[in-house]
């Protein structure tokens, strides 16, 4: 981590008087002395009817006020890379200024990144405290694909903003799921793989000996950028000789497959309702190809989450087999539970 400085900002809010704005020059000269910066030159404007923005040029950053009458808020920010915390300038501002209350936020100004998780519940903001950013590209096929090097879990795929699998703690996931089809059925002479384009699911099936694995992957891209920075999830399955992959859309892809041709297969696509209504849709074909007893377990997604698309995965999975059985492991990286569904062909 290199860090350059330190920023706060201040929403003081509940303010009933119109300040002067020799009032606000006052003010930065009296936060300077205290943070024990040097301030070179101050800019200020006053707006008609109301309104006022000054900013501060410091040797070291800068300081700035903003006012908004109207609303009865006055914003102000400071940073700098001076020894001494700006947050000093809060209890100056409480001091000076009459108000209700004030939101204040800190941040460092370095290296180190934040990256917001879409899983975060309503109401409840979560991130994660990226390290580095290893690839950040989109795919030929549309996919926007990152590999960032997380603090806790280690390097990590994104795909479309989305955390897709982690060092850390990504044998949960995949050994799971791998068990949760052949707890129903342990025959594994052939199987199936619909995505999981960073090769977990590959190679826990080749770890549980299945005699065939075939591997239906969209985007080779994602399996490329997975061996290069994610090597030891997939462990080089795509070069072994129980596996074929098979590059492009999977549901164009098993068209050609026999009937009857897989013990299990694994539907690993991606958590949104789009893949959930792609695979209704190909459903018959998922059918066709699996064996009489033969076992189908998709990746559902968090009930904690997103109950709302577990629910939907279920009504398919019952729709079609008449029966279907819930996983439920917790992953940290994901920071919730997550479930795998899996049904028996009668």
């Amino acid at each position: 981590m290199t860090k350059v400085g330190e920023h706060i900002t201040l929403d003081i809010i509940g303010t009933k008087k119109e300040y002067d704005p020799v009032f606000f020059e006052k003010l930065v000269y009296k936060i300077a002395k205290i943070a024990k910066v040097t301030v070179l030159e101050i800019s200020k404007y006053k707006f008609e009817p109301q309104g006022f923005t000054l900013v501060a040029l410091l040797a070291e950053s800068h300081i700035s006020f903003h006012t908004f009458p109207e609303k009865g808020i006055i914003s102000f920010d400071f940073f700098t890379c001076a020894k001494i915390s700006p947050s000093v300038a809060l209890d100056v501002i409480k001091d000076e200024i009459e108000h209700t209350y004030i939101i204040k936020k800190e941040f460092n100004r370095d290296t180190v990144d934040l990256y917001h998780d879409n899983y975060s519940s309503p109401g409840l903001k979560k991130s994660y405290v990226v390290n580095k950013v290893l690839e950040n590209f989109k795919s030929k096929v549309g996919q926007h694909i990152e590999i960032l090097e997380l603090e806790q879990f280690g390097k990590a795929l994104f795909i479309d903003n989305e955390i897709q699998v982690a060092e850390k703690d990504e044998h949960l996931y995949s050994s799971v799921f791998v068990n949760s089809g052949l707890s129903l059925n342990s025959n594994k002479e052939k199987a199936a793989i619909i995505g999981g384009g960073d090769g977990g699911v590959a190679r826990e099936c080749i770890s549980k000996n299945f005699g065939f694995i075939d591997w239906f992957e969209l985007d080779p891209e994602v399996v490329d950028v997975c061996d290069k920075h994610l090597g030891t999830i997939g462990n080089k399955a795509t070069e072994k000789n129980s596996v074929r992959c098979v590059w492009g859309d999977a549901f164009e892809s098993i068209k050609k497959v026999k009937d009857d041709t897989y013990d299990q297969i694994y539907v690993d696509l991606n958590d949104d309702q789009y893949c959930i209504d792609l695979a209704a849709k190909n459903m018959n074909s998922l059918i066709r190809i699996l064996k009489p007893k033969g076992v189908i377990t998709a990746q559902v997604g968090s009930q904690d989450k997103k109950p709302k698309q577990v629910e939907n995965w279920l009504n398919i999975f019952n729709e079609n087999f008449g029966n279907t059985n819930l996983t439920r492991v917790y992953i940290p990286s994901f920071d919730c539970s997550w479930n795998f569904s899996s049904s028996i062909n009668h």
